[in-house]
């Protein structure tokens, strides 16, 4: 079980401040990595890191950044090099979503999804994946979806760019292979984050994911948060460009 553990490593988390991000910094702390929280508001940042830090004990770092910004990307990897020397895991946790259907999406929208839920990604993969090379070691983590491998109507940038981010992970996979560096990505179903939450809060809307669902139920925080730890342990030392379905059975069918 040691190989599940996450003793000695520092852990990056972009959008760390809730939902996915946050449980999956969590879970993290818990299995013993320093890690470091980012989002566009460092309260929100401050406040995470206090109550993952009390709940775990563990070395949390909060800080301020736009995923969108090549410059935040970098003073953020900067900022958690100097106050814990490496960076052996990247979750791209970020992202943003849209629910109109593609004749009357603004264009702005549909940049500014691109630029959080792709741009995002490739910058901090920038940023980090050298340090990670020099050292021989790496763990990047992708928040893909499910939607980045089925459809779903009026979701054309949300499905374009996660279904992007899918192809992104298995070119790092193997870009990155020699430099002893695994590239995976997470693809959940519905989740009660704050991002879904006019989907939870819809009770029609509701049903209508639970029924599509073998499993019959919504994913719990604390499943994204296993799944994580997994894939940045070296319990997934032989695991690559893989897409793992967090879904209760959706893409299944």
């Amino acid at each position: 079980m040691e190989r599940f553990r996450l003793d000695g490593r520092v852990a990056l988390i972009t959008g760390g401040s809730k939902g996915l991000g946050a449980a999956m910094a969590e879970g993290l702390s818990e299995a013993g990595a320093s890690v470091v929280v980012t989002s566009r508001h460092l309260d929100e940042c401050e406040a995470a890191a206090r109550r993952i830090s009390e709940k775990t004990g563990g070395d949390v770092l909060a800080l301020e950044g736009d995923v969108t910004q090549k410059e935040h990307a970098r003073a953020n990897v900067s900022a958690a090099l100097d106050r814990f020397g490496q960076i052996d895991i990247l979750i791209n946790n970020a992202g943003t979503n849209v629910r109109t259907g593609t004749l009357e999406l603004p264009l702005e929208e549909w940049r500014r999804v691109v630029e959080v839920n792709l741009t995002g990604p490739f910058l901090f993969g920038q940023a980090v994946l050298p340090t990670m090379a020099e050292r021989g070691y790496g763990r990047v983590i992708n928040l893909s979806s499910i939607l980045g491998v089925v459809g779903l109507a009026a979701r054309s940038p949300y499905t374009a760019t996660k279904g992007g981010l899918l192809n992104m992970t298995r070119a790092w996979a193997l870009e990155f292979a020699p430099y002893g560096i695994t590239v995976n990505a997470l693809c959940p179903g519905p989740f009660d984050t704050p991002m879904n939450r006019p989907l939870t809060q819809d009770k029609e809307a509701y049903a209508a994911f639970v029924s599509r669902i073998p499993l019959g139920r919504w994913g719990r925080l604390e499943e994204v948060a296993s799944t994580a730890v997994f894939l940045a342990s070296d319990a997934s030392s032989y695991i690559t460009g893989a897409a793992i379905m967090l879904d209760g059975g959706w893409t299944a069918q």
